[in-house]
This record gives structure tokens, C-alpha cells and sequence, in this order.
């Protein structure tokens, strides 16, 4: 073993991610239901463990709001599950609530190739992250996110380092205290969950942690943008039958309307909902409601409430 690898296996064995429970030694040899019911009491401790850290993820939420308004994009920074979660939360952005393309992005180590195959090494390069981010043209109006559950990944480390050096404000989501990530980032979120069932299998508690975390951070940020009317979504893209039948919905919760009107303020705005709810609300045409709602930034209760509604 090379002192280089020495060291490593020093540093992974004082992480909680990492940690081995003798308890569960002969896990393998329960029934597969006592596993299950194993499985299903470890998920229960991870929403409170995200609980603890809810005053750092709604600062975070708040300064990432704050620069997607002036333009900005949020990208997610990370290798293996992590990035691969990031990919995920992002590629679901625009269907749900009508973002640009490229507003919000996910980057992994290793690219593309890595959402469905192992891409040996590129974890462990800071510098590869440095590429994806100035392929990206990171800047100032940016909010970067770097996501791994040891919180010692180089790649993800690597990227919040040189985001924040490029002024975009930086968020460092992992499940280790005293993390890397966190100390290199402007928001460090901490979700200790402990160990896992599996010894260091990190895409289950720590997976599901940092996936409830991605939630909270687009879902949350997306309503402080207008994206949302109450717990509507009303900038759903509208791209399929199901969609479709779902917007028409959706201006039925918001207006009470009858269903012949609703047709009619979604041809008057070519299917878009949040137009077409302030059509039904506030008595206005198409193109009206689209100026008022370019006039309010985006947001349907600011427009409303200048009509009078």
C-alpha cells in the first residue's frame, strides 16, 4: 500500500459517512423483510437531520434568490451520486417551472458519460472542475453548489474553491461535520445522517439527504422568483397530455373559473398559465396580462395586486 493510499484510508475512516457498524455484521444473513424494516428505520432519521440544518439552507436559499433575479444561474457542482443528484434536480427545473434553458445546470465529474457509468478519477481532480465551471462562464451573478456526501471529494471541493474565487456566491452541501466543502464555501450545510447500512454506500442515507436538500434549495428559490402562485405550480411548461391537462387544472384551483373560460384565457395566452389565470382574475386580455406580468418581474400576486385584484 502506497503512502499516498495510506492516507486516504486514514482520513476515509474518521468520516461518519465512512463508519462501520459491527451491529449489522451478519445483516446479510436476516430475512429480507427484517432488512427492509432495517432500511425503512435508518430513511427515518434523515428528514431530522436536514431539520437541524433548515437556518443554513434558507440563507443559502436567500442569496441564491437574490442573484437568479439580477440573471444569474444555479449550478450544481459534484461526482458520482452526488453529481448525479444534481443532475437531476436541475434537468427538472424547466418542465416544472418553466426556467431557461441553461438556468439551472448540473455538472459531474467526469461529464455526461458519468450519469450512467463510473468515470475512474475524475472525482479526484480539482482542476477538471475548474474546466466544467469556465466552460461555463461562472461568474459574479452565479450561485455554485458543490455537493458530496464525504465532503472531501476534490472535484466537488475544487469547484466551490474556484467559483467563489470568481465572486458567484457558494453553497457546500455534504454529510460529514467539519467538511472541506463547507469550510470552502460561503454556505456550508452539514447534514450529518451517520452511517450507512452498507458500509460507506453514500447514495442511500446521505443520497437521500442531499436529495431532500436539492429540493428545498430549487423548490424554495423558485417560489421567492414568482415561479409559484400559493402552492401552484403556475410556470409548469406545458409540453405533453398529461401537462396540459394539469395547466388546465391548475387555473381552475387558482380562479374557480368554469372550464369554457379557462379554454379561452389559454388560447387567449397560447397555453400559458400564469397569464391566464391573471386573464380569468383580473379581466385583462392576452397581451395585457403578459405586460403586467413582464412589469412585476414575473411574479403573479405583484401583478394582481397592481390591477387591483
Amino acid at each position: 500500500m502506497t503512502t499516498e493510499h495510506r492516507s486516504l484510508r486514514s482520513e476515509l475512516e474518521t468520516l461518519t459517512t465512512e463508519a462501520f457498524r459491527p451491529e449489522l455484521a451478519e445483516i446479510d444473513t436476516l430475512p429480507t423483510l427484517d432488512i427492509a424494516r432495517l432500511m425503512n428505520g435508518e430513511d427515518a432519521g434523515v428528514a431530522a437531520a436536514v431539520a437541524l440544518r433548515l437556518p443554513q439552507i434558507s440563507a443559502a436559499i436567500d442569496g441564491i434568490a437574490a442573484r437568479m433575479a439580477q440573471g444569474g444561474r444555479l449550478v450544481y457542482a459534484g461526482a458520482g451520486t452526488a453529481g448525479r443528484l444534481g443532475i437531476l434536480d436541475a434537468s427538472e427545473c424547466p418542465p416544472t417551472f418553466n426556467t431557461r434553458p441553461g438556468q439551472v445546470v448540473g455538472v459531474i465529474a467526469g461529464g455526461p458519460a458519468a450519469m450512467v457509468t463510473s468515470v475512474e478519477g475524475a472525482e479526484d481532480s480539482a482542476e477538471l472542475a475548474r474546466t466544467d465551471l469556465d466552460a461555463l462562464g461562472i461568474g459574479p451573478a452565479d450561485s455554485v453548489v458543490g455537493v458530496s456526501a464525504s465532503g472531501r471529494t476534490p472535484y466537488a471541493v475544487g469547484a466551490v474553491e474556484h467559483a467563489r474565487a470568481l465572486g458567484a456566491l457558494t453553497v457546500g452541501l455534504s454529510c460529514n461535520a467539519g467538511s472541506a466543502l463547507a469550510a470552502a464555501a460561503e454556505h456550508g450545510i452539514e447534514v450529518v445522517v451517520g452511517p450507512e447500512l452498507l458500509t460507506g454506500s453514500t447514495r442511500l442515507k446521505a443520497g437521500t439527504a442531499q436529495k431532500l436538500v436539492l429540493n428545498m434549495l430549487s423548490t424554495i428559490t423558485m417560489i421567492r422568483l414568482g415561479k409559484t402562485y400559493g402552492n401552484l405550480m403556475v410556470d409548469v411548461r406545458a409540453s405533453n397530455e398529461k401537462l396540459r391537462a394539469r395547466s388546465r387544472r391548475i387555473v381552475a384551483l387558482a380562479t374557480g373559473a368554469p372550464d369554457a373560460e379557462i379554454e379561452a384565457a389559454l388560447t387567449a395566452t397560447d397555453g400559458e398559465v400564469k397569464p391566464a389565470v391573471l386573464v380569468i382574475l383580473a379581466g385583462v386580455d392576452g397581451p395585457t396580462a403578459a405586460r403586467l406580468l413582464e412589469e412585476s418581474g414575473g411574479h403573479l400576486r405583484a401583478a394582481l395586486t397592481a390591477t387591483g385584484g
